[in-house]
């Protein structure tokens, strides 16, 4: 059984058909990348996936558990967390606060919680999981620096971070290197990788840097004006004529 699997998901908005019975799986130990041209309902189908969005039609299944009718905070306590287009963090807090406020999605509340804060074992417990982070992405010397004082690349590596702090089984990430440069794309492309097996069980990565994802996927599933075009490797991919005709508008080789 898939870890994360949908079926025939479709979404209209009034009479525009942005997505059409798209058949989606996510297995153990991957990286699936998720890509097409723009318009092509990558976005849609993301945030279908994590709730922002319900489907007009189809199923959405985490370890077998429907979770189509869920919103974005249930299934990210189920372990199904996402990262955005745009930076989002708490810009005036440091680094290391924005990962012990994460943290707190996967840690037990109530009212004891509430009134007298978290136990001693527990503060020594979120202390851990905090370090281990800064020093899994490399911004340990950052740990005291505001969020909104780091470069920008390393902000994006901050809000993988921030979502890798609430203990995801399945982790989505939307255009994570969109705007870095190479180096800063092959860091976290590396960071991506690391996680899977470590931190996550598996990873979907909506991407429109070509290289990174086809650089790195295990395998990719390829939109087209809302509908499927082609899944595959990234071999496979690249040389399908389907791909090349909606990239490129010509049969002609792709570029690697």
């Amino acid at each position: 059984m898939s870890l994360l699997q949908a079926e025939g998901l479709t979404r209209r908005f009034g009479g525009y058909l942005a997505v059409h019975d798209v058949a989606l799986r996510l297995d153990e130990g991957e990286l699936l990348g998720l890509i097409g041209p723009n318009g092509a309902g990558k976005t849609t189908i993301f945030h279908m996936l994590t709730g922002f969005l319900r489907p007009t039609q189809g199923r959405i299944r985490l370890d077998g558990r429907d979770i189509t009718a869920l919103s974005p905070e249930a299934r990210a306590r189920l372990g199904l967390v996402r990262t955005f287009q745009k930076t989002s963090l708490f810009r005036g807090r440091t680094v290391a606060e924005n990962l012990v406020l994460a943290s707190h999605i996967a840690e037990p509340g109530g009212l004891r919680r509430v009134l007298f804060g978290p136990p001693a074992l527990e503060r020594a417990a979120l202390a851990r999981h905090v370090d281990s982070l800064l020093e899994l992405t490399g911004l340990g010397p950052r740990r005291a620096e505001r969020a909104e004082d780091l470069a920008y690349g390393e902000q994006r590596i901050l809000e993988i971070a921030v979502a890798l702090a609430a203990r995801p089984r399945v982790l989505l990430l939307d255009e994570p290197v969109a705007g870095m440069n190479a180096t800063e794309t092959r860091a976290c492309m590396a960071l991506v990788r690391a996680v899977i097996g470590q931190r996550v069980s598996a990873v979907l990565l909506v991407e429109h840097d070509m290289q990174a994802v086809m650089g790195n996927c295990n395998r990719i599933l390829v939109l087209d004006h809302g509908e499927t075009l082609a899944e595959g490797t990234a071999d496979e991919v690249r040389a399908n004529p389907a791909v090349i005709q909606a990239y490129l508008g010509a049969d002609e080789p792709a570029a690697t």
